[in-house]
């Protein structure tokens, strides 16, 4: 064989980081096409459940977070990786246990498991480093189960109920507690477990990812702003039961549902995100290393 049909049959031959970038790509389009069932019943759930319906951007999002890696994805070189069958069997093992048990939450789950597991195992650890962030972002789009939903939401209520006794009480508005229904002086308020703040809880936390991942280049600060997003969320949300609480006692039961109720709701995750912005310009401010990566 002469140099110049060497030339030409190396030309022709495909670059084999090529080859595993599209083992790697029929090997998920097989894991969609196999979980089919499985993801169809999740994007069901976030139609009907509000407490879910950001499910709908976290795809988006992920995907978006990927493609803008893509330069350090391109640097990054392949390198399959035994490791990556940890995380496969991992999915497997979380499938067959959704299955027997009918949990939803494990059959879900193992499809990101095995997303994992097949970045690590045919792109290996760089290229899964560069994509870990996209594809640990893909849990966030997993409804819990309803038995630890009942198990978060009923502690939310009490907190919610209590606090906005306590706040009415203080601004001279006769207020009582029992269990979650407040007794006022002219009727009663039910906090109901759509009113314990867990789908402001959920959103918020999502919210709080995005917005670290976008404006926070310290990791520090990452874990900060997502961990306080649970406590604003909380506080928030037992200022939205006073309001309502506020407004009833003023204009009446009509103000517990309708317009008024959803306004406030807008209103309130308004100022949560508000308050997200705050701690996030202060940790600018009085964090001198953050100014100096953010600099950098």
């Amino acid at each position: 064989m002469t140099t110049k049909a060497k030339a030409k049959s190396a030309k022709a031959a495909p670059h084999p980081a090529r080859l595993e970038w599209t083992l790697a790509a029929v090997l998920v389009a097989a894991a969609i096409a196999i979980y089919y069932p499985i993801l169809t019943s999740m994007v069901r759930h976030w139609g009907i459940s509000p407490d879910y319906s950001h499910g709908f951007l976290i795809p988006i999002l992920a995907i978006y977070f990927a493609v803008e890696r893509s330069k350090k994805l391109r640097k990054a070189p392949v390198a399959p990786d035994l490791l990556g069958i940890v995380p496969f069997l991992l999915g497997t093992l979380t499938l067959a246990i959704g299955r027997f048990g009918v949990e939803l939450m494990n059959m879900r789950a193992s499809f990101v498991f095995t997303l994992i597991g097949i970045v690590l195992l045919i792109l290996g650890r760089r290229v899964f480093q560069v994509l870990a962030f996209p594809l640990f972002f893909l849990f966030l789009m997993v409804p819990l189960p309803q038995s630890l939903v009942n198990t978060i939401a009923f502690p939310l209520q009490l907190i919610a109920a209590d606090t906005a006794t306590e706040f009415m009480q203080w601004i001279g508005i006769p207020a009582l507690r029992e269990g979650n229904i407040l007794h006022l002086a002219k009727t009663q308020l039910f906090v109901e477990e759509a009113c314990s703040g867990l789908r402001s809880l959920m959103a918020l936390v999502t919210l709080g990812v995005v917005f670290a991942y976008f404006f926070r280049k310290s990791w520090v600060e990452r874990v900060i702003i997502v961990l306080s997003a649970i406590p604003i969320a909380i506080a928030v949300n037992a200022f939205r039961v006073a309001l309502t609480g506020i407004l009833t006692h003023h204009l009446g039961q009509e103000a517990a549902g309708g317009w008024i109720h959803q306004t406030e709701g807008f209103f309130t995750f308004g100022i949560a995100f508000i308050l997200l912005l705050g701690e996030a310009s202060l940790l600018q401010r009085f964090w001198p290393r953050a100014k100096k990566e953010a600099t950098a």
